[in-house]
């Protein structure tokens, strides 16, 4: 009768677990399944992160030659200022505008016995940054009455083109810009009427340029 009574109860114990607790320990068991899992995930990538190839930067393009070409042109450019400075050609001069070793500003005295006597012309003076093996741009800023040079400063020198030479200075650019004005060249002109003037009335020409340096030179 005992035993019976005994059996009864564990039956009822048993019938009266708490559903919710069932659930919860289902749950931890899924919880530990799932967090077992994405551990092992985590190592895989891990473990594949750590075996993949490690990262190359890639090396910027190459600029040796422009920082050559550069340092070429400021060195040389430099070592002409410390030459004209020291020793410019007769009645010019030239030199930095500024800050920027390449943008200069250069003098000529109109020369003796020309119709350009008396006055005092400003050029603007330009340096690429492959000087020398380019010729500087050179704009007369002064107005002056000249076949070979056009109302916007242009001057048709061969030297400042095709003629240009590594050899070649500011100096030397100078001084055959005077000789040009000493003696112009009306048969490769920049300014055709002006240039068929000087051929055929000189007299006018000349009259002219002298009115011109008078008032826009001096």
């Amino acid at each position: 009768m005992a035993a019976s009574r005994n059996t009864a109860a564990a039956n009822t114990t048993e019938s009266s677990v708490d559903p919710d607790s069932t659930a919860e320990t289902s749950r931890g068991i899924s919880s530990s399944t799932l967090g077992s899992s994405t551990s092992q995930d985590n190592s895989s990538m891990a473990r594949s992160t750590s075996t993949s190839a490690p990262f190359k930067r890639s090396k910027p393009p190459a600029k040796t030659a422009g920082k050559k070409k550069v340092s070429t042109a400021v060195k040389r450019i430099q070592r002409e200022l410390t030459d004209i400075t020291l020793d410019p050609p007769p009645n010019c001069s030239a030199g930095p505008k500024g800050d920027n070793l390449y943008d200069w500003v250069g003098t000529i005295l109109g020369p003796q016995g020309t119709v350009y006597q008396g006055g005092v012309f400003f050029l603007e003076i330009t340096f690429p940054s492959d000087y020398p093996f380019k010729p500087p741009k050179v704009i007369f800023r002064t107005r002056i009455y000249h076949c070979n040079i056009n109302s916007q400063g242009q001057i048709c020198l061969d030297i400042l083109k095709d003629n240009w030479s590594p050899a070649f200075t500011v100096s030397k650019v100078l001084l055959s810009v005077t000789a040009l004005l000493t003696d112009c060249n009306p048969a490769d002109p920049l300014v055709g009427n002006i240039a068929q003037q000087f051929l055929s009335n000189r007299e006018e020409h000349d009259t002219i340029a002298r009115e011109w340096t008078r008032r826009y030179a001096t």
